[in-house]
């Protein structure tokens, strides 16, 4: 009698918790996520042109820089603009390619920094000095790796600010390539999005990504710019965002055509620095974010534990009905996000991504709370 009381609380116990935590995830996708994967891109009817920014920060970029940057010195935008490549300490061919550039295109405004600033890692000096630079209000900031997908982006961009935005936020995706990793990365990459985009849309924006970014100049002036951040390698996107932006100043870009192209990471390793770098200003956070955040990453690693321990001890019917409505309702929301965000392609393996994020958790939750290594980018 002992042992079928234990069995059936086993039973019971196990079947509550999978509830709870599918309840919770059907909560987070309806509730949050649906922002984004059900969002009506509307066209203006009347556009606007600003005078704008664009900065570019580069360390040893000259690769990149030849590849890149005639994509954003080619947009086709009437009003005022420039672009400022601030070269910090380039060791490389970076000045004289910056050099060539400036020969046929007047509007390149180049900012060589052949020092570094004690006490201040990662590129949050040299983007200071960038905006100090800045003749417009209007700041568009992307990364040396990165490149427009069209011509338009910058107009894109630029015409979601009306009045109070002060920040606007756009995608910055990886190419599409052959390969396990490629996929995994631009998963990992939306997944990013979908949570991000869908918050701001929802109007509780808690960051952006530097590669496809926008704020207004006096915005970074009234919160003294990153001198709150300056001591950690990271934050100068997401971090400074978190603390700025707001359910009335911020608006979001899904304009295809407004999106950046990065090139993924060729192997694990370099992935892996790259998102333990990413994942270390996550505890630097607002409380009510790394508690709804905190609280999804929970969910999604606990979920298929969970699911495999009340299959065993309580009624697999019963399991099975709520595992299904979950991967219905995560199935619809997922192919409609991936749609928003032009990655349609990951779609017949979500259910595959989805296992993989027990692994991921695995893998990257040490970075929460491992010091960081100081580099530039």
């Amino acid at each position: 009698m002992d042992l079928l009381q234990l069995n059936l609380n086993w039973g019971l116990i196990s079947l509550v918790l999978f509830s709870a935590i599918s309840l919770l995830q059907l909560l987070y996708y309806w509730g949050i996520f649906s922002r984004l994967a059900f969002y009506n891109r509307q066209e203006r009817e009347q556009s606007q042109t600003h005078p704008v920014s664009v900065i570019i920060c580069a360390r040893d970029e000259a690769g990149n820089l030849a590849r890149n940057l005639p994509g954003v010195l080619f947009q086709q935008y009437p009003s005022s603009h420039e672009l400022i490549v601030v070269n910090h300490n380039s060791q490389d061919d970076t000045r004289y390619l910056l050099e060539e550039f400036k020969k046929t295109f007047k509007g390149l405004q180049i900012v060589n920094l052949e020092h570094e600033a004690k006490g201040i890692p990662g590129k949050k000096y040299p983007l200071s000095i960038g905006i100090k630079e800045a003749d417009h209000e209007i700041l568009l900031l992307t990364d040396a790796d990165c490149v427009p997908a069209s011509e338009h982006w910058l107009f894109k961009m630029q015409n979601a600010y009306q009045p109070g935005i002060e920040v606007v936020l756009g995608y910055g995706p990886y190419v599409k390539k052959p390969g396990l990793l490629n996929k995994l990365i631009r998963f990992e990459t939306y997944h990013t999005a979908l949570q991000y985009l869908s918050y701001a849309l929802a109007g509780m924006p808690y960051m952006g990504v530097g590669r496809n970014l926008s704020y207004k100049r006096q915005l970074f002036i009234n919160n003294k710019g990153f001198s709150a951040i300056n001591h950690l390698p990271g934050g100068d996107d997401d971090l400074f965002i978190n603390k700025v932006a707001n359910k009335t100043n911020t608006a979001v870009v899904l304009d295809p055509e407004a999106f950046t192209l990065s090139e993924a990471k060729k192997t694990f390793g370099d992935w892996f620095r790259q998102k333990q770098r990413h994942y270390s200003t996550g505890k630097y956070y607002s409380s009510k974010f790394k508690w709804l955040l905190g609280t999804y990453s929970l969910s999604l690693f606990l979920y298929y534990p969970a699911f495999i321990t009340a299959l065993i001890f309580s009624d697999w019917r019963l399991v099975l009905a709520i595992f299904g409505i979950r991967f219905i309702s995560q199935g619809i929301i997922q192919y409609k996000s991936m749609q928003q965000l032009q990655e349609k392609d990951l779609w017949a393996w979500w259910w595959l991504f989805d296992i993989w994020m027990f692994l991921y958790y695995c893998i990257f939750a040490p970075a929460i709370w491992k010091k960081p290594r100081q580099n530039w980018a």
